[in-house]
């Protein structure tokens, strides 16, 4: 459970509906992949709700570029297939294992540290295990992040600035990367699509990647943050090699090929009951 805060508690019922709905239209997209059309009527039936809430959410996903209106129904919107997929589908996903993800990361965090968050739907629950920490600053190009940390007046804040890049509801280019290189960051907690041996840390967006590089080349511990779903995946870009990073942190213990190549290359590996050292 998240720690408590009095400034917090008038955002939960909403937070609950948030996912509620989150999780609905990501249904949704997934049903659209394996029937292709889907009317309205099988939607209010698959939910158990009414027509005006399959209609916001219609209008939902057709804002956001993802599907089409037809007669009766909806499609699929064409989308290129290395598209990222849209966050809030994301966002819904192993929830309760992110969740934990954060709270093993936040206990890597110090006073007085100044970490980045990176953007990402596993990074930013780290956020509400932060709040015993004294001196610490949070750099961020994440709006989650901003918006989740906005919350807790004790938490100071940098927002990198830059241009929005909308899949990711973070902040790029090269006004993010400028504001990087004027901070000491002393810790940069990562994101990541997918890891493989082979190919590394990966991302969909090469403007994420850029920021995620220059990241990589603080003088600083850097510690990817992934569920188990993430493994042995290798979406269009990879930023960085395993054994590059200092840290990986996950909700359970990884196939054992990543687990023999965390340890010859001194990588530490944090998981929910991993041995301790």
């Amino acid at each position: 459970m998240y720690p408590k805060d009095e400034q917090a508690r008038p955002r939960r019922a909403s937070a609950r509906w948030k996912f509620m709905k989150i999780d609905r239209i990501r249904k949704i997209h997934e049903a659209l992949k394996e029937a292709h059309n889907i009317s309205i009527n099988d939607l209010c039936k698959m939910f158990g709700v009414s027509k005006n809430t399959i209609r916001r959410d219609i209008a939902d996903l057709e804002e956001k570029g993802i599907i089409e209106k037809v007669y009766g129904g909806i499609v699929l919107a064409e989308t290129s297939e290395n598209a990222p997929e849209p966050f809030a589908f994301r966002e819904g996903r192993n929830l309760d294992a992110k969740k934990l993800i954060g709270r093993l990361a936040a206990q890597l965090v110090s006073d007085g540290d100044v970490i980045y968050i990176d953007s990402g739907t596993t990074t930013m629950h780290m956020v509400p295990y932060l709040l015993d920490k004294q001196g610490l600053t949070i750099v961020t190009a994440s709006v989650h992040v901003i918006n989740m940390a906005v919350a807790y007046s004790r938490l100071n804040v940098i927002s990198t600035g830059g241009t929005f890049y909308a899949p990711s509801k973070a902040f790029v280019g090269p006004q993010a990367i400028e504001c990087l290189h004027r901070y000491n960051v002393t810790k940069a907690f990562l994101a990541s699509t997918g890891i493989s041996i082979e190919h590394g840390a990966t991302n969909t967006s090469p403007l994420e990647c850029e920021i995620k590089q220059c990241l990589m080349g603080k003088n600083c511990p850097h510690f990817l943050l992934v569920d188990d779903s993430k493994f042995d995946r290798a979406p269009l870009m990879s930023y960085c090699a395993l054994k590059d990073l200092e840290y990986l942190v996950t909700n359970k213990r990884p196939p054992e090929e990543y687990v023999r190549h965390f340890a010859e290359n001194d990588v530490q590996l944090i998981y929910a009951d991993a041995p301790q050292e």
